[in-house]
């Protein structure tokens, strides 16, 4: 698999909504928010398009996490809401949207990792894209079912990320016009406690 570039990728944000984050008990729930959140601002920063989805926001779900409404406020307006569906890929306007950006690189990440985001990177997979999927953006219930989830995607050609690998293959370079924001980002949010 080549590297992935700022050019030819697309960021999909499977589910970050209020009450499926709650389920995410095998990494810290600050920790998902903060590097989710990271993620996404340095693909903006960098031009990269970012999808976002949830399911049933009527339901225990609930809406997106509010700063996404606040920090994305053209992605949020677009976000596509699933009646129910739970493979994001089998949606039809969903994957109408990762299809208008024209990229075969997709980025994914969810809650969860096992319900939310192995279905589509598996199938997105099986139709000839490339995947990631960035692990501390995503998380699961229990360490089984993540552990689960993640050797059925590598089975299929997904490859498994963190969110600073993640943001530094974007980038490829710190000394582009953007590269200064980036390590911002990178350095206050999601290594902080490194600095």
């Amino acid at each position: 698999m080549k590297m992935f570039t700022s050019s030819d990728s697309v960021l999909m944000l499977i589910d970050h909504q209020v009450g499926t984050m709650k389920l995410i008990q095998n990494i810290p729930f600050e920790v998902v928010k903060r590097n989710t959140l990271a993620l996404a601002k340095a693909a903006k920063v960098l031009g990269v398009p970012i999808v976002l989805t949830t399911g049933t926001e009527t339901k225990f779900q609930g809406p997106l996490l509010p700063e996404f409404e606040e920090l994305f406020p053209e992605e949020y307006a677009a976000r596509i809401q699933r009646g129910g569906i739970v493979n994001t890929w089998n949606d039809l306007e969903f994957r109408g949207a990762v299809e208008q950006t024209r990229r075969r690189n997709l980025i994914m990440a969810g809650a969860t990792t096992d319900v939310c985001v192995m279905p589509p990177a598996i199938s997105a997979r099986q139709d000839g894209y490339q995947v990631q999927v960035v692990l501390d953006a995503s998380g699961s219930p229990y360490e089984y079912s993540e552990e689960a989830a993640r050797r059925r995607m590598v089975q299929e050609g997904v490859v498994l990320t963190a969110t600073n690998t993640m943001i530094a293959e974007l980038a490829q370079d710190w000394s582009r016009p953007e590269g200064g924001e980036v390590l911002q980002i990178m350095k206050n949010e999601v290594l902080p406690k490194v600095f």
